[in-house]
């Protein structure tokens, strides 16, 4: 399934014993679905692209501003007014040409989102609002498909992996109530650059064990990063019996 330019490109990952040739594959034919190209959403298809997913889509419905330039690395100057999503999918592909990169530059919700999410191996949640969090969480309990989930403001981070193919996987919901949960966001609080650079690295690295099945990912597990600190903290998921969402997905 590799051919020769691909077995020199992926090398160093393909050395390792338990990652080999077969977890090459995997990502090769794995479809990602990355919601949110800004800070969290830079640095996972940036190395997600490098590390060869076969097929990446990108979802973001807004241009670049000079405010983000301080932590959206794959953004210059010269990119301002732009599209995010696409920009950053023309910098994957110049990185690997050999990824196949769409975009959609609308925000995605309702049937188009679902049908995004049916069609992914993976869904990496890079957004910043909790209304798209809940509407992509309903979306992969559904389509059972597993979500890599990030966030990061001011300075601290968490990260997760919620998989409802697992039956001990809680879903995002069973950890947040959609009610009495506002919106913070980085324009309102504020968050420092690298942060999200380790988070999104985070999510990248969460996405590759979830697809190739090479190591233990985050599912049933939360951590919470204080940069100021550089302390992780790691606080163990429980799946909520009655959580609305995924209750009744032994009956799916």
């Amino acid at each position: 399934m590799l051919n020769d330019e691909e077995l020199l490109r992926y090398s160093r990952q393909i050395l390792m014993p338990r990652f080999d040739i077969a977890g090459q594959a995997r990502l090769k034919s794995a479809r990602v679905l990355v919601v949110g190209a800004g800070g969290l959403g830079c640095p996972v298809a940036l190395y997600l692209g490098a590390a060869g997913i076969g097929h990446m889509t990108l979802v973001d419905d807004d241009q670049i501003e000079i405010a983000n330039l301080q932590r959206q690395i794959a953004f210059e100057q010269s990119d301002l007014g732009e599209s995010k999503a696409e920009h950053l999918a023309d910098r994957v592909r110049r990185i690997n040409p050999d990824v196949s990169v769409t975009t959609l530059t609308e925000r995605l919700e309702g049937d188009e989102l679902q049908r995004q999410v049916n069609s992914a191996t993976l869904v990496v949640d890079c957004t910043d609002n909790f209304n798209t969090r809940f509407a992509l969480n309903r979306a992969c309990v559904a389509a059972r498909v597993p979500l890599v989930s990030g966030a990061a403001i001011r300075g601290e981070g968490q990260l997760s992996v919620y998989d409802v193919r697992d039956d001990s996987s809680p879903c995002y919901h069973c950890l947040y109530s959609e009610q009495g949960n506002e919106d913070l966001t980085c324009s309102e609080a504020g968050v420092i650059g690298p942060l999200v650079g380790m988070i999104g690295a985070s999510q990248a690295m969460e996405a590759v064990k979830v697809i190739t099945g090479v190591g233990k990912p985050l599912i049933g597990r939360l951590l919470i990063l204080d940069v100021w600190q550089m302390e992780w903290r790691e606080m163990k998921l429980a799946r909520d019996p009655e959580c609305p969402v995924c209750k009744s997905r032994e009956s799916a």
